[in-house]
């Protein structure tokens, strides 16, 4: 006689769950997990799957006007790289019951959010090349702890991820090099391009740890490693002796290295523009989620055509059997 076992108890897989991150194991698919953790992983994957997407613009912005045939196609291979980015992330999340359909509504009515420096402008060339360097910089301080996130799914695909924005920073710091053994005025371009992008690249790392509602059970669930300003400091001990190599004055006075901590001290940051600009008063947010709105209305047809084709596959092969 066959005997079979009770499904275990909630309290029980609660445990097993525990048990699983203080191992430092991956969660993967099929695991059970807490609602709230599923949720939380939800809103984190699909905020960086919209950050991909919406960070095609900026650069995507400077692809017909690009320089030489050399920039135009690295711009273009590095906007098709964020799109792919963007597909990995989403499904990601549908490993977690996520709806893709469902998390571009809420992008696109504004109930889930992205990074807030998408919501800057590219008035020049430069600031592609900003961009490379401080923003993918930042991004790849964030993102390479990731790569060990409790979610097997989401480190797995920040693990191809990180290297290509490894490879978009590099990219980006030899165009800035490039225009500053050019002219004055490429130089000015430069600089004027760190002066706009440093402290909104500062803001990046989201508010101050002491500021930050999710960090702490992030931690404790192992989704982050790091809080916010221990990646912060990070990114700025990283970058001074960058834009030292490259001949660019970081915008900031109080920068200064400290002996006693190891570190660079730093200015305060305008947490005043991060929460305008989160709450879509940036200077570019309206433009940002126009074109969003605009390019997923415009694919509309692509989308019922693929799930037409869909459903008659699947109909010749009830048919066939």
């Amino acid at each position: 006689m066959t005997v079979t076992e009770p499904a275990p108890s909630e309290a029980e897989l609660e445990r097993h769950f525990e048990h699983t991150i203080a191992k430092d194991q991956r969660i993967e698919p099929r695991d059970w997990v807490p609602e709230a953790y599923r949720k939380t992983m939800i809103r984190q994957i699909a905020q960086h799957a919209h950050s991909e997407i919406i960070g095609m613009q900026p650069e995507g912005n400077w692809i017909t006007r690009a320089p030489s045939l050399r920039r135009k196609a690295i711009l273009l291979a590095k906007v098709q790289d964020e799109a792919g980015h963007g597909l990995y992330l989403y499904s990601a999340a549908e490993t977690l019951g996520g709806d893709r359909d469902d998390m571009t509504e809420k992008l696109i009515s504004g109930r889930q959010k992205y990074s807030s420096i998408f919501n800057y402008p590219t008035l020049s060339f430069a600031d592609v090349g900003v961009i490379g360097w401080l923003v993918d910089g930042a991004a790849i301080c964030n993102q390479v702890p990731l790569c060990r996130s409790s979610y097997g799914p989401y480190a797995r695909a920040m693990i191809r991820i990180c290297k290509e924005e490894s490879f978009h920073q590099r990219q980006g710091y030899e165009l800035l090099m490039t225009m500053m053994s050019g002219t004055e005025q490429q130089r000015e371009m430069v600089q004027d391009a760190v002066n706009r992008y440093w402290w909104p690249s500062l803001m990046m790392f989201g508010p101050p740890d002491d500021d930050s509602p999710n960090t702490a059970q992030s931690m404790a669930w192992k989704i982050k490693r790091h809080t916010n300003d221990e990646l912060r400091q990070r990114f700025v001990d990283m970058t001074v002796p960058q834009a030292e190599a490259l001949g660019v004055t970081l915008p900031d006075p109080d920068l200064a290295w400290n002996a006693d901590r190891g570190h660079y001290d730093f200015g305060a940051i305008d947490w005043d523009e991060l929460k305008q600009v989160i709450s879509g008063g940036g200077p570019c947010n309206t433009e940002r989620m126009e074109r969003r709105r605009k390019a997923h209305e415009d694919g509309a047809w692509v989308r019922e055509a693929a799930a037409a084709h869909a459903r008659k596959q699947q109909q010749r092969k009830e048919v066939a059997a």
